[in-house]
């Protein structure tokens, strides 16, 4: 007999499959532990069918988005290879449904963290560097109508991302302070700084280390983490090109393919 959390899953990954958007899955499940659930459940079997996991991202790191959704804590994500793009390089139309992009810190790390719980310190120490990132969101669920269920069972909106490609150790940057100005075809869309991820992008980070401990999937050295938002979403389509720059970190670009006619 299918459960709930099971016909979840089913009903994501036909959305997956077919390339269109499903109804939400809120009918099926309500807490955020079943989300969670559904989540582990898309992740083993995508592990299972070769794919690899390079690292984890971080959502819901604005104040403004949580009250909006109604939550008091962010959620996380599975980060697989097959999800990054090369710096500047264009992502073909329909790979990510419903996509939408927006601005971020990333780490990479260079040591395991697997305490029970960390210091900022732990993380820094662990931390090899930082690089700016363009995180393409997106999400599985019909025009985005999704509670926090729903986000967290379609692996946190996950959609693909893009590393800058100049690594910056962490002592040469106040990641707190830095700016962001991300811009769509030339057109300043977005702005924003650290501090509006969880007032710094390492608070982020020092949240999904102890929570990942806890649900048994601990971040390991080489994994990259996207820590959340600088700046607001801004919804991508056919022939976009995107840049954004973070003082301290340099800048990213990433583009969307036009749809064949």
């Amino acid at each position: 007999m299918t459960t709930n959390i099971e016909a979840a899953a089913e009903r994501l990954l036909g959305a997956h499959a077919g390339g269109a958007p499903c109804a939400p899955v809120r009918d099926l499940i309500t807490t955020a532990d079943e989300a969670y659930a559904v989540q582990e459940l898309l992740t083993d079997r995508w592990l299972g069918e070769g794919r690899r996991l390079a690292g984890r991202k971080i959502g819901l790191t604005s104040r403004a988005v949580q009250a909006q959704i109604g939550v008091d804590s962010p959620d996380f994500g599975m980060l697989f290879a097959d999800m990054a793009v090369p710096d500047g390089e264009e992502i073909p139309a329909g790979a990510v449904l419903q996509p939408r992009a927006e601005a971020e810190v990333a780490l990479v790390l260079e040591r395991d963290l697997t305490h029970e719980r960390h210091t900022a310190a732990d993380v820094i120490r662990a931390t090899a560097f930082a690089l700016p990132a363009i995180e393409v969101v997106g999400s599985r669920v019909r025009d985005w109508d999704i509670t926090l269920a729903d986000t967290v069972a379609d692996n946190a909106s996950s959609g693909m991302y893009a590393l800058g490609n100049r690594p910056v150790p962490l002592a040469d940057v106040d990641l707190r302070l830095c700016g962001m100005v991300m811009e769509r075809r030339g057109e300043q869309v977005s702005t924003g700084n650290g501090a509006a991820c969880l007032g710094h992008p390492l608070n982020a980070a020092l949240w999904l280390a102890d929570t990942l401990v806890r649900v048994g999937r601990p971040l390991r050295a080489g994994d990259t983490v996207l820590t959340g938002a600088l700046g607001p979403v801004v919804p991508a389509g056919p022939g976009d090109v995107f840049e954004a720059r973070i003082d301290g970190l340099g800048d990213v670009r990433v583009a969307f393919g036009k749809e064949e006619s």
